[in-house]
């Protein structure tokens, strides 16, 4: 730089250029931001002007002005080289980094498709000699129950019942896995059909009210404000709403359970459940539609898998719908759905 401000006839350009441009480059393979690299050549142009400043002291004030403009033009070029090969540098670090990730993203394709394909045909392996166990244990039961002479059998009945209620509660479980592997998998397909909102839900109640009734807890339904019909999957929807009113009957001890439902626009309807419950705390609020979680080590669940929510989030995203939960430890716990009128 000093040989080209002095003009002399020893200076070289290119060696500027060369050392400029690899000082971008190094500046990048250390990670510096830009404005680092700018604020080194405004100290190096300080520095520069500063041993200067004595040998300018007695030059006239066209020569102080050819010297600076003379600095600035040597730096900028300097700049600008550097950001050159500083800016090459890092777009060939982020081309590196994407086919980094482009990699890493199909080889963790390939394995969630391998472990979804594992899980199902395990499920599968499963579910024949789980099936053919409650099969016997059920026909075996019913022999006992039709002779006589073995009607004081009483704990061999116990455990035969015992073996069809794990069973059967195994089935649900494995049932609920593929359920749920399929939806994350985008391998369920909805069947759309105009259903009347008052039908699905009249059979949701239906098939949970002997289960309400154990439990002595009403379920109170309002749908005068709902819409008419909707283009939905019916099975689904249904199955949404008795995964809900499940969950709120399992957890819920005294008092009642609500369902609401009603139009919000032309566009879109609601479905409100509400249980007094015993509630869940905010830590687990945000953890609740994960697979498998099932709650507090402290809170009682019977028959629960731990999969009803998470199945019941994927359907209502499958559904284009969304689901918000609000809850209050020892008050209870409101689920909100929000659906289209008409599922494209």
């Amino acid at each position: 730089m000093a040989n080209l401000i002095s003009q002399s006839t020893e200076n070289d350009a290119k060696l500027l250029v060369w050392a400029s441009l690899e000082h971008g480059t190094e500046r990048a393979k250390f990670g510096f931001e830009p404005t680092e690299i700018a604020r080194e050549y405004h100290l190096l142009r300080q520095e520069v002007l500063s041993a200067l400043e004595s040998d300018l002291q007695f030059a006239t004030g066209t020569e102080v002005m050819r010297v600076v403009k003379l600095i600035d033009a040597v730096i900028d070029e300097a700049i600008a080289q550097a950001f050159v090969s500083y800016t090459q540098e890092r777009v060939l670090e982020m081309e590196q980094l994407h086919s980094q990730l482009l990699l890493t993203n199909e080889e963790l394709n390939r394995l969630v498709n391998a472990t979804q394909e594992n899980i199902s045909h395990l499920a599968h392996e499963l579910k024949t000699p789980l099936h053919s166990i409650i099969n016997y244990s059920d026909l075996f039961l019913r022999q006992v129950r039709k002779r006589s002479e073995l009607k004081d059998s009483v704990p061999s009945i116990e455990h035969i019942e015992r073996v069809l209620r794990n069973g059967r509660q195994l089935i649900c479980l494995i049932n609920s896995a593929l359920e749920l592997s399929r939806c994350e998998a985008g391998k369920m397909q909805l069947r759309l059909v105009n259903s009347r909102v008052k039908s699905v839900i009249n059979s949701a109640i239906e098939i949970m009210e002997p289960l309400a009734q154990a439990k002595q807890l009403p379920i109170m339904v309002d749908y005068t404000l709902a819409p008419d019909k909707v283009k939905t999957d019916p099975l689904r929807l249904q199955q949404i709403i008795t995964n809900l009113l499940s969950n709120a009957i399992r957890y819920t001890k005294f008092g009642s359970i609500t369902l609401t439902c009603y139009s919000l626009s032309d566009q879109q309807w609601m479905i409100v459940i509400i249980d007094t419950g015993i509630g869940i705390s905010l830590e687990e609020q945000s953890r609740v539609f994960e697979p498998f979680y099932r709650g507090a080590s402290n809170v009682p669940k019977p028959d629960s898998t731990g999969l009803g929510l998470p199945i019941v989030k994927q359907l209502v995203k499958l559904m284009q719908g969304e689901i918000f939960l609000e809850s209050q430890v020892g008050v209870g716990t409101t689920f909100t759905l929000i659906l289209p009128v008409e599922v494209k």
